[in-house]
């Protein structure tokens, strides 16, 4: 016990900065997946190990999304299934930088799995929506290939800006010590909720309610149009 609770302090004291992430990503899924990595540390599993047991809770259950008529039962079980493989996505990398295991195949394999997943999540809505609900028009069938578009494009988009950022930054000097992270400001953690996967996640735990399932995923949709635009400008003024 006590071995893992150091290693949990230590993973603590080693997160990634607090900036630019939504009050469930800080204060939900990175304790979740601290405690899922260190877990993982005591049992010297790997990364990639994390990534790919992530991935067996999250497509079984978007599967069970397409396949099985919604109900309160199934819409239960998807949102915890989806929450912990979030949870265990956010375990793989803090287990790498526990062990300074981090590679580049490490990190495609984790970054192609969350665009699979970006994908998925909304395709077997698009097909719930036509086998089992009953939509007040077909327009509503747009829905989440709109939502689709959003969440891939902030995805993709957000990656991009990142990694040409690094192009442009100077490197750091070696002996300097990092920089500990800093707290989000709580209003813009909270204005980032509603594009939070982890928020998404929990938005299928009123699947077996068509019409509340129906209104809360417009609602995200809405507000990930809007940020989508937002994140766009702001993005392309930085690089500029």
């Amino acid at each position: 016990m006590t071995g893992f609770i150091e290693t949990l302090r230590y993973m603590t004291a080693a997160q990634k900065p607090a900036k630019g992430v939504s009050v469930y990503t800080l204060f939900v899924n990175r304790p979740a997946g601290r405690v899922l990595a260190a877990l993982a540390y005591r049992a010297g599993a790997t990364p990639n190990q994390l990534t790919v047991l992530g991935a067996l809770f999250t497509f079984p259950a978007l599967a069970a999304v397409a396949l099985v008529r919604p109900g309160p039962g199934l819409a239960v079980c998807v949102c915890a299934a989806l929450a912990v493989g979030f949870a265990l996505d956010a375990a793989d990398g803090q287990l790498a930088r526990t062990q300074r295991s981090g590679s580049p195949s490490g990190e495609w394999l984790d970054h192609v799995l969350d665009c699979v997943k970006l994908v998925t999540v909304h395709l077997v809505v698009l097909v719930s929506f036509y086998r089992f609900f009953s939509l007040p028009s077909p327009a509503f069938l747009l829905a989440p290939m709109l939502f689709e578009l959003a969440a891939v494009v902030i995805f993709f988009a957000g990656i991009l800006t990142e990694q040409l950022k690094r192009r442009t930054t100077a490197p750091a000097t070696p002996a300097a010590p990092a920089a500990p992270a800093e707290s989000a400001p709580a209003l813009r953690s909270v204005l980032l909720l509603p594009v939070d996967y982890g928020v998404t996640c929990l938005g299928f735990l009123f699947l077996g309610s068509q019409h509340v399932f129906l209104s809360v995923y417009c609602t995200l949709l809405l507000a990930h149009l809007v940020f989508m635009a937002a994140f766009l400008v702001k993005w392309f003024r930085e690089l500029r």
